[in-house]
């Protein structure tokens, strides 16, 4: 491969990788690392503590290549490892994520008018206030575009369980933000589809 197509899969790029092509790594870095950071974001951690899990994902990554089984999707796979670490910190920290009002682009896409950053601070306290798993599952389904499928591979549950967790979610953030005088339409990329 030589990693020099662009335009590669990220599993053509892991399988180059797993091969022993270092440019193939490089790729995928670059390709994820700044999606890693916006997840690490909304899931409330700090610009430092995000940098760091990134770093932390790519090394686990690398430590567990010869397990990627060929054939399978590599976003699924890469959201597991991070996840599970992003858990592990705040079990050693002991505490939960904090509200650290990242920028406000990683939580309100493009945003939504002269409100948008208003918008996006009430949707981060919002989403604050949901349980673990039902923020993780919003954040990976809406700001992140997983199917259900995907997530229920991401969080080692069912399919029905994290479409239950989602719907109980997207309810109470539903809530939420109309208490806060925040509309759909201010917080978009959510449409209310579903998979």
């Amino acid at each position: 491969m030589g990693g020099s197509d662009e335009t590669a899969s990220d599993e053509a790029l892991m399988a180059a990788y797993v091969a022993g092509d270092r440019d193939a790594f490089a790729q995928l870095f670059s390709r994820w690392a700044p999606r890693l950071r916006q997840l690490f974001s909304r899931s409330g951690a700090r610009a430092d503590e995000a940098a760091d899990l990134v770093q932390q994902t790519f090394l686990q990554l690398h430590r567990a290549r010869s397990d990627f089984a060929p054939g399978s999707a590599l976003r699924p796979w890469l959201y597991t490892i991070a996840l599970n670490l992003r858990r592990q910190q705040l079990r050693r920290a002991g505490r939960k994520p904090e509200s650290a009002l990242p920028d406000e682009g990683a939580i309100v896409d493009g945003g939504a008018g002269p409100d948008a950053p208003l918008a996006g601070r009430q949707l981060r306290a919002a989403l604050d206030q949901l349980p673990e798993a039902q923020r993780e599952v919003i954040v990976l389904h809406w700001f992140e575009g997983l199917s259900f499928r995907e997530i229920a591979e991401v969080v080692g549950g069912t399919q029905t369980a994290v479409k239950v967790r989602a719907h109980r979610g997207y309810t109470r953030l539903r809530e939420l933000l109309a208490r806060a005088g925040v509309t759909a339409a201010d917080v978009a990329p959510y449409d209310g589809s579903g998979d």
